[in-house]
C-alpha cells in the first residue's frame, strides 16, 4: 500500500484525529522535557537557564516517530482488544517510551513517586539521564520493555523470540534504519521462516526510516523506494509504505496502513489455524515508516538545518550560553501547547487519556513484558533414569552429550502440551549428539523443503539456523517472556555472542534491584567441541575464551559448570533447567 492509497483509505474521524494528535503532542512534550528540564515542568513561568539541566544527555531524533507509532498502536489495541507488546530497536528513543508509559498510567503504578501531577512530572523530568535517576535508553527500568536499547541489532530476533508459542500475542517491532545496517539485524529478517502462524503469535516489523544515524545517512534511506521494496520482499515480507512530514496526513496514512496490516495478520492466522489453507510460508506484512529525523523539533539552529538531518540525533539545541538558544527551546516546548494537554494540576486531560488501553492491555503493563510473572516450572524427567551404569571406575564408555540427548528428548516430550521449552543451536544439534530430541520434535522450518531433507517440521521445537546471534536473540526473548530453553554451540563459535551475553547479564543484574521485575528462567549454554578434545580442526577452531568472558560476571548472575562425564552432565542439566 502506498502512502497515497493509505491516505485515501483514511480511517480516523476528525475528532479522533484531533485527540490522537494531541496525545502525540503530549508524548513529544514530555520527551523534550525529560531531555532538557529540571524545573518549571508546565512552563508556568518564563523559561530561564535555572530551569534547564546543566548537562544534557538524550536522543530526540527518533523519538517523535516512536511516539506517533505508540499512539497508533494504542488505537489498534483498544479497537481490536489486542494482546500486544512493543520492541524498540532505536532504544535511544527512551524518553518517548517513558513518556507513553507515564501517560497511560503504567509508569506511576510501577513508580508511585512519579505521580500524574505537576510534582510527578517534575520528578519525571529531573530523573531522566541523571545520577541516581534512569537511563536515557529503553532499559529494564522502563515498563513494557524486554529489549535494552544500548546495543543495536537484536530487535527483530527478540520480537520473534517473544512471539514463538504465544499464539495470541502481536509484537510490534520498531527497527531503526541505523540498526538495520548491523549484521545481526540483517540476518534476523529471516526469522519469518521459523514462525508458524498456526501456533505462534505474529511480529509486525516497522522500519523507522528517518534517514540518518549519528553523523551519516543510513543505507536503506538512500537505495530508493523500488530497491528497498524488493529487498524486503526478498526477505519474505509484504512491505507497506507510510511517508510524509505533515502530521495530519501521516496520522491518516498510518492508521489505514495499520488496519490493513492487522487484517493481513488475522487472515494468515485464520487460514493456518482453520487448516483450510496450504501449509506454505506466508508473506507477513511489515511497514516502512518514513518521517523526518527530529520531527517537530527546531528546523534551523545557528543557521544550520536540524530537523530532517543528522543534527537532530541527540540534543538539537545544546549551547545555552547563546541567549537565542533559550528562546528557541522555549518556542519549541510551547509549540506542543502543554496548557491544552495538561490541567492546572499537571494531570493529562481525560479526553486524551481515555484513548489509551487499560489494565494489562497497556503495553507498559502487558505481562509478556515481565515474563517472570508468567513463568511456570518445567516438568522434568528423573535424570537418574538416564544415567550410564558404572559397575566400577574406568570401565563404562559413553558419549556425554548423546546421553544428555536422551534426557532432553524426555524434557521435550513432557512439556509438549505446555509449549514452553525449545532447543536452540546453530546447525549443530546432531553434531552435538543431541539428535534424540528429533524422535519427539523436529527442526522448525517454514521455508521450502526437498525430498532429501530430514527431521524438518513446521511444528518442530528445535531451532536451528547458522547464526549464533539469532539463536541467542530468540532464546533471550523466549526467556524474557516466561519460557525455558537451552542453547548448544561449539565452544569456539559461541564467542560470536559475547556482547549479547554482556547485555543480557546487565539486564539480569539491574532487574534484581527492580521489585516489580519477576525472575526469569536461566539462559543455559551447552558448550561442545572443546579445545582439549578437538583433533581434526586444529588451530582454526580452538578457542576456550568464552569461559573467561562469562567468568567476568558476578556469581549471582552467571555460573560455570564443568561436568567430567555423562552422569555429571545429566545432573548439571537437571539443575540448570530447574
Amino acid at each position: 500500500m502506498s502512502a497515497v492509497s493509505a491516505q485515501r483509505a483514511a480511517s480516523l474521524s476528525p475528532d479522533l484525529l484531533r485527540r490522537m494528535d494531541a496525545y502525540w503532542r503530549a508524548a513529544n512534550y514530555l520527551s523534550v522535557g525529560q531531555i532538557y528540564l529540571r524545573d518549571n515542568p508546565l512552563l508556568e513561568e518564563p523559561l530561564t537557564l535555572a530551569h534547564i539541566k546543566p548537562r544534557l544527555l538524550g536522543h530526540f531524533g527518533t523519538t517523535p516517530g516512536l511516539n506517533m507509532l505508540y499512539v497508533h498502536l494504542n488505537r489498534l489495541i483498544v479497537e481490536h482488544d489486542l494482546d500486544m507488546i512493543n520492541i524498540i530497536g532505536p532504544g535511544h528513543g527512551g524518553p518517548g517510551l517513558v513518556a507513553h508509559t507515564y501517560l497511560e498510567g503504567s509508569y506511576t503504578e510501577h513508580y508511585p513517586a512519579i505521580e500524574r501531577s505537576r510534582s510527578g512530572m517534575h520528578r519525571l523530568f529531573r530523573q531522566f539521564s541523571w545520577p541516581g535517576g534512569i537511563p536515557s535508553h529503553v532499559a529494564p527500568e522502563t515498563p513494557g520493555s524486554i529489549h535494552e536499547g544500548g546495543e543495536l541489532g537484536y530487535s527483530i530476533a527478540h520480537a520473534y523470540g517473544a512471539a514463538f508459542d504465544n499464539p495470541d500475542l502481536i509484537v510490534a517491532c520498531i527497527v531503526g534504519d541505523g540498526e538495520a545496517e548491523t549484521g545481526a539485524l540483517a540476518t534476523s529478517w529471516h526469522s519469518n521462516k521459523f514462525l508458524n502462524p498456526a501456533r505462534d503469535g505474529a511480529v509486525l516489523p516497522i522500519l523507522h526510516l528517518n534517514g540518518f544515524k549519528i553523523a551519516n545517512p543510513t543505507v536503506l534511506a538512500r537505495i530508493g523506494h523500488d530497491d528497498l521494496r524488493d529487498l524486503l520482499r526478498g526477505y519474505g515480507y509484504a512491505p507497506h509504505f507510510v511517508e510524509g512530514d505533515d502530521p495530519m496526513l501521516v496520522h491518516q496514512q498510518l492508521a489505514a496502513t495499520l488496519d490493513l496490516a492487522l487484517a493481513e495478520i488475522k487472515a494468515i492466522q485464520h487460514e493456518a489455524r482453520a487448516g483450510t489453507g496450504p501449509s506454505t510460508r506466508p508473506r507477513w506484512p511489515m511497514i516502512v515508516f518514513k518521517t523526518p529525523k527530529g520531527w517537530t523539533g527546531p528546523k534551523v539552529v545557528d543557521g544550520k538545518p536540524v530537523e530532517g538531518t543528522w543534527r537532530a540525533h541527540q540534543v538539537p539545541i545544546a549551547d545555552f550560553k547563546n541567549p537565542e538558544h533559550l528562546v528557541q527551546l522555549d518556542a519549541w516546548l510551547r509549540s506542543y501547547r502543554p496548557e491544552e494537554l495538561f490541567d492546572e494540576h499537571g494531570k493529562f486531560r481525560e479526553e486524551y487519556a481515555a484513548l489509551a488501553p487499560t489494565g494489562h492491555r497497556r503495553m507498559g503493563s502487558n505481562p509478556h513484558a515481565n515474563g517472570g510473572a508468567l513463568l511456570k516450572p518445567l516438568a522434568l524427567p528423573g535424570f537418574r533414569d538416564h544415567a550410564v551404569a558404572v559397575a566400577q571406575p574406568g570401565v563404562a564408555k559413553a558419549e556425554a552429550t548423546r546421553v544428555l540427548g536422551g534426557y532432553l528428548r524426555d524434557v521435550m516430550k513432557l512439556n509438549l502440551d505446555a509449549a514452553n521449552f525449545r532447543l536452540f543451536g546453530p546447525d549443530e544439534t546432531a553434531s552435538n549428539r543431541l539428535d534424540a530430541v528429533y524422535a519427539v520434535s523436529g527442526k522448525v522450518w517454514m521455508a521450502e523443503t526437498e525430498a532429501i531433507d530430514t527431521d524438518l517440521s513446521q511444528d518442530g521445537r528445535v531451532m536451528e539456523v547458522l547464526s549464533e546471534h539469532l539463536c541467542q536473540g530468540w532464546l533471550e526473548a523466549y526467556l524474557l517472556t516466561g519460557r525455558h530453553g537451552l542453547f548448544s554451540c561449539y565452544e569456539a563459535f559461541v564467542h560470536i555472542v559475547d556482547s549479547m551475553v554482556n547485555q543480557h547479564a546487565k539486564w539480569l543484574k539491574v532487574t534484581k534491584g527492580i521489585p516489580w521485575r519477576r525472575p526469569i528462567a536461566s539462559l543455559n549454554y551447552l558448550l561442545t567441541s572443546h579445545v582439549w578434545r578437538q583433533d581434526h580442526n586444529g588451530l582454526s577452531h580452538q578457542d576456550p575464551g568464552f569461559l573467561d568472558h562469562v567468568a567476568n560476571q558476578t556469581a549471582d548472575v552467571a555460573r560455570i559448570y564443568l561436568p567430567p562425564d555423562a552422569n555429571c552432565l545429566l545432573s548439571v542439566a537437571d539443575h540448570a533447567l530447574r
